[in-house]
């Protein structure tokens, strides 16, 4: 059946159509600022956003091997085709694939992964003008409230944009059986997919690689974690550079001490880290520091005590193990660092060489 004729002055309000034809269809409604930004940030870096597919092996009831296919996201972080991404999303591969957004697809290579901060690097042999890196951002300016963006490809759906606000930025969280430090959570959402793809800020710089939800049934529930770049861009330069990570070893192990728990102990000091453990031959052993010998309960707490207490390092207070921690793990294998310690009732410093963490 053909198209009718259309009779415009038999129309009602006839008049009005041949003007409305005359002008042609109504303008777009205006974008806000807010999301013209949105959509400017997408469109200047999508392409150096990957998707990744993770080809493994798993073993069903009857020990048969079974092939299976996930996928995740990464990030594009120099011209020589290395991409950053979760250790979640690569771990136990046995052939990588990552697929650019122009569609071609490239065979990926594990450079090195980090378990300790669940970040990886593979590589593609893909040529320089196929590659866009994503530029770095800074992640200790972020304030709470801050918009943010996370581009991934969740449940496989291609170049998915989300949005939301910093929530927080929590000092320490464990994911899984990870501990990481200076995490960032979101509510932009982060679904299966996302994991490993970019956070970025207003201005399109990444400032978190995406990692973790927080939710009982899986799905986004407003609750998404990222790892600072601050962190990602140190490992990255050492998964490149050796294939691992060298992190600062001193061979002790510390328990807070709380000032309820000083002063029922008669301690000298109310706050600061009792040395619970020293590992035999290790940087602490080697410097002459002593762990407790013996277990004391405290209401709900048990403490090693009779050991070192360690109240600061290189002239600045630590009043937790955490601090302590945090202190050690911006230092480099072969760094020294003296170390404030009560031992008894004396003060005194003692000079700790720190060595590379033994690698599992």
């Amino acid at each position: 059946m053909g198209r009718p004729d259309f009779h415009p002055r038999a129309a009602a309000g006839g008049g009005l159509v041949w003007i409305l034809l005359l002008l042609g269809p109504a303008p777009a409604y205006p974008l806000s600022p807010d999301e013209g930004n949105t959509i400017r940030v997408f469109e200047d870096v999508h392409v150096g956003v990957v998707n990744i597919t993770n080809y493994a092996v798993a073993y069903d009831y009857f020990l048969t091997p079974v092939p299976t296919e996930a996928s995740g996201t990464g990030s594009i972080i120099d011209k020589n085709g290395h991409v950053l991404t979760n250790n979640h999303v690569v771990a136990n591969a046995k052939r990588l694939q990552v697929t650019l957004a122009d569609g071609t697809h490239w065979p990926a290579k594990l450079v090195g992964r980090d378990p300790q901060t669940d970040l990886a690097v593979i590589r593609i042999n893909a040529t320089p003008d196929r590659l866009r890196p994503l530029p770095w951002g800074d992640s200790r300016k972020l304030r709470v409230g801050q918009k943010v963006l996370a581009i991934g490809n969740p449940f496989g759906l291609e170049q998915t944009l989300t949005t939301g606000i910093v929530s927080a930025v929590r000092k320490r969280l464990k994911i899984g059986d990870v501990e990481v430090a200076d995490v960032i959570q979101t509510d932009a959402a982060i679904n299966p997919g996302n994991s490993g793809g970019p956070l970025l800020d207003s201005e399109g710089r990444m400032v978190g690689i995406n990692t973790a939800i927080f939710s009982p049934s899986g799905a986004s529930a407003g609750i998404g974690f990222a790892i600072p770049v601050a962190t990602a861009r140190k490992v990255a330069a050492e998964l490149i550079s050796h294939g691992y990570v060298r992190y600062a070893y001193a061979g002790l192990e510390l328990q807070t001490i709380l000032p309820a728990a000083a002063k029922s102990l008669g301690l000298p000091v109310e706050k600061g880290s009792l040395i619970a453990k020293v590992v035999p031959g290790g940087p602490a052993a080697k410097a002459g520091l002593k762990g407790g010998d013996r277990y004391v309960e405290i209401g709900n707490l048990i403490l090693l005590i009779g050991g070192d207490i360690i109240t600061g390092i290189q002239g600045q207070s630590t009043d937790t193990a955490e601090q302590v921690i945090s202190i050690l793990r911006e230092r480099k294998p072969g760094d020294t660092v003296q170390m404030s310690v009560v031992r008894g009732r004396k003060r005194i410093a003692v000079p700790l060489t720190l060595e590379e963490r033994p690698r599992p």
